[in-house]
């Protein structure tokens, strides 16, 4: 195995996560604005205000994206396999 393979097994499983990731983090993110929008109109500084309806969110938009996390998880791992067979 040369550098420049691992380099670029490494790229693409940083990116695979960074793509599979992104849905998640990006309506935490929203979420977590609204809600301190919400909380600075209304002066409310309860922390658990903002955590619950974070998570439920992240687990809404999970089942939502899941499918296709799993899928490009899938199509990744059986790249590399096939990559490992040809070394």
């Amino acid at each position: 195995m040369t550098p420049e393979i691992a380099i670029d097994i490494c790229r693409k499983a940083i990116q695979t996560i960074l793509m599979c990731a992104a849905p998640m983090l990006i309506v935490a993110l929203f979420v977590g604005l609204l809600i301190s929008i919400f909380q600075a109109a209304t002066q409310i500084n309860e922390q658990t205000m903002t955590f619950v309806p974070k998570i439920v969110a992240v687990f809404v938009t999970l089942l939502i994206f899941g499918p296709w996390v799993i899928n490009t998880l899938t199509t990744f791992t059986i790249g590399l396999f096939d990559l490992m067979a040809t070394l």
